[in-house]
């Protein structure tokens, strides 16, 4: 089966291609239009749908439109409840009008698509299967839990030889997604986008608030949980102009303890109904990596695996795994998140000719990065295919020392950042369990943080947070032979087999994906060295 997924209705529109149980491609269309999120998530957006992102799936696989046999659409206008608070108020009408035109509005952006074979696939299923249909694992319980789908905000159950089983759901209002994007919203961030903030931000603070969250938010006997009304005033006033003081600090580290607390209950029971060894995650909430390490650490399982794209973006991929099961076929792993666009070293010669930059094609990119490095040169890394989901993961980095104490402030003021967010640890695989512990190993997508031992906090600084940890992305040569032979040439310089691993994009923007966006970058950071393929570029 040739089957098309699209995410389109909330933020982060995407689309995925799976053919024949194998997943081909999946992109986001920010990285095509290069609009943060690809639109706002409110509803008189619904309309627009990832053109672009669809457009190239389609060619990647080598399909037309009307070479498909089904797309899958995740979310189901059916099930929504208007009755029901939570929703967009006086709006969520125009939401449920736009998807209910979805298969008209696909067939006009993809001439030659067959609108009768667009099929609705309920929000919440199309993220667990993004999770547990492409997981590694085989049968496993699925959790997801994010801002809402249609009328709810939660999903729990297991997926059995290919089929999913219903455990648990729980009905808006009562979400722990759109706690956190309150939260965000208060501390003056952008919600339903920032949210990352907000847990980078609890760890320079202390949980002072936690007892009061304790009657806020809580879990229920039948594995669901409600989430009371918070009046956010009461215990820090709204940040305005960027001002945040320890009241903001503890409230998010309130928040955040709450919100692991809880998920520690809800995984509990789900362990309780299924008896699986294994958990898979997915949704909003699955991003935040903390959470993720405590259900690690204190949880019931033997090993939990997350969507990479574990946001929305992932349910265009969940969507057409979904269908595919229902068609009767057998997912095949999730073997890698780099499932974006790539260029041939010819065509990204061409680029760099016709930007007339000076450059010259390495004899050994890894080994020359690797000296830019020691040297503690700022180097933006452009390789191979673009990742699909929010982490980058060594195909369109930003990478520097880990030893320089300084490197913190100025990656973070070369990406226009707030000061109080870490960076994260690239490190090969086969060293990283002497240098990082109580978070699984290995760790490949950076959705778990790690313990830094002791010894080694004090010889990489620049990646090891306030708190001791670190969010680390193990990389292995049989899967990424280029990134790790520049990491084992960094460390034959400098005995650390880590360098800083950042996304390559300033803020506010998308991450890198196109030849021309590496060179806008560039361009405008104070970037030492872009290593685009073979060739190098070098700051004047």
């Amino acid at each position: 089966m040739r089957i098309l997924g699209i995410n389109a209705i909330f933020h982060d529109p995407a689309a995925a291609v799976v053919v024949d149980g194998e997943i081909v491609a999946a992109a986001e269309e920010e990285r095509f239009t290069r609009r943060k999120h690809g639109k706002r998530p409110v509803p008189f957006s619904a309309w627009e749908l990832p053109e672009h992102a669809a457009a190239w799936c389609l060619r990647k696989a080598g399909l037309r439109p009307d070479q498909l046999d089904a797309v899958g659409y995740s979310y189901d206008p059916r099930l929504v409840d208007h009755s029901l608070d939570g929703l967009d108020p006086g709006s969520e009408a125009t939401r449920t009008d736009y998807a209910r035109r979805a298969p008209a509005f696909l067939a006009a952006a993809l001439p030659g698509l067959d609108p009768t074979i667009v099929r609705f696939v309920r929000h919440h299923l199309a993220h667990a299967a993004s999770a547990a249909l492409a997981a590694p694992c085989g049968d496993s319980a699925v959790l997801v839990a994010d801002g809402r789908g249609e009328s709810q905000s939660y999903l729990a159950g297991e997926y059995r030889d290919g089929k999913f089983v219903e455990l648990a759901a729980q009905r808006l209002p009562h979400s722990l997604g759109l706690l956190y994007e309150n939260l965000t919203e208060h501390l003056g961030f952008a919600r339903s986008s920032d949210e990352y903030k907000v847990m980078a931000l609890a760890s320079c603070g202390a949980p002072r608030f936690l007892d009061r969250f304790r009657e806020l938010v809580y879990s229920t006997d039948d594995g669901c949980f409600r989430t009371e009304p918070v009046d956010w005033e009461r215990f820090a006033p709204a940040a305005t102009g960027g001002e945040l003081g320890r009241d903001h600090a503890d409230l998010a580290a309130s928040v955040q303890r709450r919100l692991e607390d809880v998920l520690l209950e809800l995984t509990s029971w789900l362990h309780r109904q299924t008896g699986q060894r294994d958990l898979t995650l997915a949704g909003g909430i699955a991003l935040n990596c903390v959470a993720n390490t405590r259900l690690h650490a204190e949880g019931r399982y033997e090993r939990i695996w997350v969507q990479p794209a574990a946001g929305d973006a992932g349910t265009a991929l969940g969507a057409a795994l979904q269908l595919a099961a229902e068609f009767g076929e057998r997912a095949a792993p999730m073997r890698a998140a780099g499932l974006g666009r790539e260029w041939t070293d010819p065509e990204l010669e061409t680029v760099l000719r016709t930007a007339k930059v000076r450059y010259r094609r390495s004899d050994d990119v890894a080994a020359d990065v690797a000296q830019a490095l020691a040297e503690d040169e700022v180097v933006a890394w452009f390789q191979g295919r673009a990742e699909f989901g929010p982490r980058a993961l060594g195909h369109r980095s930003l990478l520097a020392h880990p030893g320089r104490a300084a490197n913190l402030e100025r990656l973070n003021d070369v990406k226009g950042r707030e000061q109080f967010r870490p960076l994260a640890p690239m490190v090969l695989a086969d060293r990283a369990s002497e240098i990082f512990g109580r978070g699984p190993l290995p760790s490949p997508y950076m959705l778990f943080v790690h313990d830094v031992a002791p010894d080694w906090r004090a010889r990489i600084p620049a990646v090891t947070h306030v708190d001791g940890t670190a969010r680390v992305q193990t990389v292995d040569s049989a899967d990424n032979p280029l990134v790790a032979r520049m990491l084992a040439e960094f460390d034959r310089r400098t005995g650390l087999p880590v360098v800083v691993n950042t996304s390559l994009n300033t803020a506010g923007r998308p991450m890198v994906d196109s030849p021309r966006d590496a060179l806008e970058c560039f361009g405008s950071a104070p970037i030492d060295l872009l290593a685009i393929g073979p060739f190098l570029v070098r700051r004047a």
